[in-house]
């Protein structure tokens, strides 16, 4: 029976790397996601480097939920595992959206604000990041674990307002300038807040499993 038992553990641990090597994934695509609006001529490599990165982070979110159907004992509830890998891969998704649209919109500078948004999603994707190793032991970092996702909320809240701000300036540019440039900065400020939304969103998954299981 011992033996039994011990040859299933191991597989309820596979889930944890797995939440790690999304999280590094996430977070090298906020950093490309970061040059790209840095601007100047890389602008194209830094584009390539997001797309690549949000294929393998779908190739890990599939492997995590085939180990969901074939893994007889999980680390904590089925659902909140699918929960939580499907928001981490949501938010790269978004990051790749955002990088879509600078490529479509062929911008090549961009607003202090919408690097300070680019700035504020590496900041999420690093906590995040910090907090995928102590899911591990739940009991243990709870206290960190609340703290990590209050600093992400604290976050998108500043995100928020930076967006609000980005989009007035733009506006009241355009008025006397091209239109088209408040469509074109209008988007890219959106998706950013998504990312960020995004952030928020994996950081109540997280929540979530604490309050389960702290």
């Amino acid at each position: 029976m011992l033996n039994w038992f011990q040859r299933l553990m191991p597989q309820t641990l596979l889930f944890f790397p797995l939440f790690e090597r999304h999280a590094a994934t996430v977070t090298a695509a906020a950093k490309a996601l970061q040059q790209m609006l840095a601007g100047g001529d890389h602008i194209s490599e830094h584009h390539g480097d997001v797309m690549r990165l949000e294929e393998e982070a779908d190739g890990i979110t599939r492997e995590v939920l085939i180990d969901i159907r074939s893994t007889f004992i999980t680390p904590f509830d089925r659902s909140d595992i699918k929960d939580l890998i499907t928001s981490l891969d949501d938010a790269i998704d978004e990051m790749q959206k955002t990088a879509k649209a600078v490529v479509l919109f062929e911008l090549t500078s961009f607003e202090p604000d919408m690097r300070e948004m680019a700035d504020a999603i590496v900041q999420c994707a690093h906590l995040v990041a910090r907090a995928m190793p102590l899911l591990a032991n739940i009991g243990k970092h709870a206290g960190q674990l609340n703290e990590i996702c209050l600093q992400v909320t604290q976050i998108e809240e500043r995100g928020d307002a930076i967006h609000d701000r980005g989009l007035k300036i733009l506006y009241e540019r355009s008025k006397v300038g091209d239109p088209m440039e408040f469509v074109r900065g209008k988007e890219i400020y959106d998706h950013l807040e998504e990312v960020i939304d995004s952030f928020d969103n994996v950081c109540d998954q997280i929540q979530a499993v604490v309050i389960e299981h702290a």
